[in-house]
């Protein structure tokens, strides 16, 4: 057998189709070094998201993958993981303390949309992303309640507010400024102005990720969210319904008016499982999510159940991958966000900060 050479092992990199960021490594520029030279054989990868304990079990495969070209030596492969921020929409600079920002949205209430996202966040931090959580819903906030962070937060300056912190992930939401039972009757100009202030003011550290919970629909927030916030990518929330797909087709085709990229679709409430027997029905259609996604050139990220584990959890601010986190839903939250950060990673780099700001002085 020829002695390996980082040509040939280079090669056999490029015939494994990494499943997250769905190409191979060497295209997506995640191979940072390979050494044949020493008594083992030595390949660097970094990642542009967060892995968790995905990091070993890739770090096996591909050891395995090696083994043939590798000639009888020991073949080492480090997985190391570097989240940047990337590129927004034109006309939006990404915030100072957050690298990226993705956008839950759905076109209509009532398909699971803000238990989609506090699962998500949540999947993002144990994977060892710093998340945070925007809850930008200023009519029904539900955030406080389903991530378990009641209460008032604190404030160092008297001008600006620290997160509040739950299960590892910063959260804010107007929830957390007044009473869960007071109405906000506020018109629009007021209720985008709360929502800029709550991103603006709140003191968010040094976050991979913040993702923001929309309101349903396509009003002033959501324009708000597209034309004046730093928007990395959107995800839409649907249920194989109809009806729900109707709407999710509106706030998918906002988004590409706005060119906020759409990272892909999550198909809520796909499947029905019945606690007592375990029966499993698609009580509201089937295949919705999926067909959309191809009707529209997007990625189906994933389908999640209707499960009442999930809504108990969600009701008693305790996410699903939080307390269950070996739970067949667990795995379905985690495999979803770390498809959105791959995808994420893939995108145009923000180089924003490194170009320097021309100041005009009068002499």
């Amino acid at each position: 057998m020829p002695e390996p050479t980082p040509a040939t092992i280079e090669a056999r990199l490029r015939g494994f189709t990494e499943p997250y960021l769905g190409t191979d490594l060497v295209g997506a520029r995640a191979i940072k070094r390979i050494d044949t030279d020493g008594a083992e054989i030595l390949v660097e990868v970094e990642l542009g998201f967060p892995t968790g304990t995905y990091g070993a079990e890739l770090a096996g495969h591909l050891r395995e993958l090696l083994a043939p070209a590798a000639a009888g030596r020991p073949v080492r492969v480090d997985v190391a993981t570097r989240i940047v921020g990337h590129e927004v929409q034109r006309g939006a600079h990404r915030l100072a303390n957050v690298r990226n920002i993705v956008a839950v949205a759905s076109g209509k209430g009532g398909v699971g949309k803000s238990t989609t996202a506090v699962n998500l966040a949540v999947a993002l931090q144990r994977d060892g992303a710093r998340t945070g959580l925007l809850d930008a819903d200023i009519y029904g906030p539900s955030q406080p309640r389903m991530l378990g962070c009641g209460g008032r937060p604190d404030s160092k300056d008297g001008k600006t507010m620290e997160p509040m912190v739950s299960y590892g992930v910063q959260a804010m939401s107007i929830g957390n400024l007044v009473d869960e039972e007071t109405p906000m009757i506020w018109r629009g100009p007021m209720a985008t102005s709360a929502l800029t202030q709550l991103l603006n003011d709140t003191r968010w550290d040094d976050l991979d990720y913040l993702v923001v919970d929309l309101p349903p629909g396509t009003g002033d927030i959501q324009l708000t969210l597209c034309q004046n916030i730093p928007v990395t990518g959107a995800v839409i929330v649907t249920t194989p319904q109809d009806i729900a797909l109707l709407d999710a087709r509106k706030a998918l085709k906002m988004f590409e008016k706005v060119n906020v990229p759409v990272l892909g679709i999550i198909e809520n409430m796909s499947i029905h499982v019945c606690s007592k027997c375990g029966h499993e029905e698609p009580i509201f259609g089937a295949g919705g999510g999926e067909a959309m996604a191809a009707q529209y050139g997007v990625d189906l990220l994933g389908a999640l159940p209707l499960d009442i584990r999930i809504r108990e959890g969600a009701d008693n601010g305790r996410p699903t991958v939080a307390v269950e986190p070996e739970s067949a839903a667990a795995h379905t939250y985690v495999n979803i966000a770390r498809r959105i950060a791959a995808k994420i990673s893939l995108r145009g780099k923000d180089y924003s900060a490194r170009f320097p700001k021309i100041v005009v002085e009068n002499s």
